[in-house]
């Protein structure tokens, strides 16, 4: 069977990856479980696809990412570019931060997400 969304074979992958968390990813999670900002019902590590996005808000379709240094090579800039061409195909918008970002002015980040919410 074909799965778009949590492909059951990749339930440890997106585990692990909950598990093994970056200082930014807990520190953006922390703000966004539990409804905790503008009532948004926020996902971590959501499977699409061969995709996990880190978090991801199925109501409005969009997804979070947290770029690290991996992501500023040319390989990386690529994966990320192929990444965004499959979810625009399923209607997905993808928001990027960097880790710094997050790390540094996290209400500015949240400000961001927010203003996505009608």
């Amino acid at each position: 069977m074909n799965y778009t969304y949590s492909d059951p074979t990749r339930k440890e992958i997106r585990q692990q990856l909950r598990r093994c968390a970056t200082q930014p990813e807990q520190l953006l999670w922390r703000y966004l479980r539990g409804r905790q900002t503008n009532g948004l019902k926020f996902r971590r590590q959501h499977g699409v696809g061969l995709y996990i996005l880190d978090f991801y808000f199925p109501e409005l379709r969009l997804a979070i990412e947290l770029d690290g240094d991996s992501h500023y090579s040319e390989l990386g800039a690529q994966q990320d570019m192929g990444r965004d061409m499959f979810l625009q195909k399923h209607n997905i918008k993808t928001v990027r931060f960097t880790n710094h970002e997050v790390m540094t002015n996290i209400e500015g980040v949240l400000s961001v997400i927010r203003s996505y919410h009608p």
